[in-house]
């Protein structure tokens, strides 16, 4: 919890992100100057995550690639906070049911977690990305990004995206689908180009050409469309439906993606190069874009600018938080007094139980949300409050952060089921278990602090135990808070914590 006179980001601070494509990864190290950031280094490795899910379960050979190229990453690292890096993962590990196999020996390695992302998130990043590199014009843009795993679509004004969306669909989980061994021919390019046509007929009605002014790409895929159009003098610049016919039609002459040879066109995208243009083709036609050019921001630019906001206190989570509270007509009062019981008791032991600024953020969020699925029922009500904030698009927060925050709401009374942690990584369940511990006994307080100020006690944690010293006659004088702290004793034992209360 930083000092509030201490400038977040001083001069020539630097801050790196890393996205980690299906495709590709990504790095870039920025340093601030002016309040805006310079890149200073970037690397790119074409690793593709997605070539190697099977069965939705990453193959140990695609593992170890990803993980040989973060060894190269980190060495870049070294010189960097931890909390000045930020790593995303996209599609593949989306979809990876064993995406821990890969995030666990990748967070040891790069010294800072993996945050995989929703798919609406990382448009929302691709975004304000792209949106830092244009003109801050005040016209409506379309922004695609054509991934290996998935596309993103995106319109905004300026800064401000409007509409969100991601379909499945991307150039390495089609070149492995619908080229099998690479092979080129008329009838596998139109099972790419109708795949793409039906995803994006279900978007068209929101994302056509009557809904934005200009459209601009995203994308190593479609910056290499532009260059091949460019350097054969298919086009003049950007990509049209001339210069995509022509590049189509051109692709179509080779017989397996090996043999691809164009001016502009580097080896390492051979095996994309056609589903990418596929998936392309059928956006023009579907959503009616006759022009696109591209920009060079993308994912990862747009991860610097969020991790800018989050170390200034621009925060776009607290937003979120703020948009779900009303949305789900939560009460402020009572949300506000769980969140200054939670404060009290985190302050008392994070030092005995090595929790951070991270864990008091989600505790913060957790308080503040806990009772939206009042909105439903107040029957179980915690069970609707997980289930929306595991499910809810929350702009800022990654899937991993709204499986702790579900955690939370789901474990915040009553008993709990042996399941509750299995979503959870290992080296996480700890803390989890020490932030629920201080979310149960602050939900605990919390009507008795409504009706009446809850007097001073003294806290003492260690690291299997916690007790709680009251005035004298307190506990007496409550007999209601007294019952729920005997029950809670049970419920703690079993996570590890041995609770005392007098």
């Amino acid at each position: 919890m930083e000092a509030e006179n201490q400038d977040p980001l001083p001069e020539g601070s630097q801050l790196a992100a890393i996205d980690l494509g299906s495709n590709s990864f990504h790095l870039i190290i920025v340093k601030i100057e002016h309040g805006e950031m310079r890149p200073v280094e970037t690397l790119a490795e074409k690793v593709q995550l997605g070539a190697g899910l099977e069965n939705g379960r990453l193959s140990q050979e695609a593992i170890d690639r990803g993980l040989e190229c973060l060894t190269r990453f980190a060495q870049l690292l070294e010189s960097i906070e931890p909390e000045r890096i930020r790593v995303v993962g996209t599609n593949a590990l989306r979809v990876a049911k064993n995406r821990h196999d890969f995030t666990r020996p990748a967070r040891r390695i790069l010294g800072a977690k993996v945050d995989v992302i929703y798919g609406r998130e990382e448009a929302r990043l691709v975004y304000l990305g792209v949106a830092h590199s244009l003109a801050d014009d005040a016209q409506s843009r379309l922004v695609i990004d054509i991934g290996g795993g998935s596309t993103e679509f995106i319109i905004g004004e300026r800064f401000e995206p409007q509409r969100l969306e991601s379909l499945q669909m991307g150039c390495v989980s089609f070149g492995r689908v619908c080229f099998p061994q690479g092979l080129i021919n008329n009838d596998n390019y139109r099972n790419a180009y109708d795949r793409a046509r039906v995803q994006a007929f279900h978007i068209r009605h929101r994302y056509n050409a009557n809904h934005w002014e200009e459209c601009v790409g995203s994308s190593g895929t479609l910056q290499a469309i532009e260059t091949i159009i460019t350097q054969n003098t298919w086009g003049e610049g950007g990509i049209d439906r001339k210069g995509l016919a022509s590049l189509e039609k051109k692709l179509l002459t080779f017989e397996t993606m090996d043999e691809i040879k164009l001016d502009g066109l580097a080896a390492t995208r051979r095996n994309v190069i056609i589903p990418g243009v596929a998936i392309t083709s059928a956006l023009f036609d579907v959503l009616g874009i006759d022009h696109m050019r591209t920009s060079k921001g993308a994912l990862r630019e747009g991860v610097i600018y969020d991790l800018m906001g989050r170390l200034s206190h621009e925060d776009v989570r607290e937003r979120t938080v703020n948009a779900l509270m009303q949305r789900y007509a939560v009460d402020h009062e009572l949300a506000e007094v769980v969140e200054r019981r939670a404060r009290t008791l985190f302050t008392a032991t994070r030092m005995s139980w090595h929790l951070t600024t991270s864990d008091w953020d989600l505790l913060h969020w957790a308080a503040r949300t806990h009772e939206i699925g009042m909105a439903i029922s107040h029957k179980h009500f915690n069970r609707h409050s997980a289930y929306l904030l595991r499910n809810a698009d929350l702009p800022g927060f990654s899937q991993e952060d709204q499986e702790q925050l579900a955690v939370l709401a789901l474990g915040q009374r009553g008993k709990l089921s042996d399941t509750i942690f299995s979503d959870i990584a290992d080296t996480d369940q700890v803390r989890i278990k020490y932030l629920l511990a201080i979310m149960r006994l602050a939900t605990c307080f919390k009507y008795v602090e409504k009706l009446a100020q809850l007097p001073d006690f003294s806290i003492l944690a260690s690291e299997h135990a916690l007790t709680l010293e009251f005035p004298e006659n307190w506990l007496e004088e409550h007999p209601l808070t007294a019952r729920e702290l005997e029950d809670e004793q049970n419920v703690q034992s079993k996570m590890g914590l041995n609770l005392d209360y007098s």
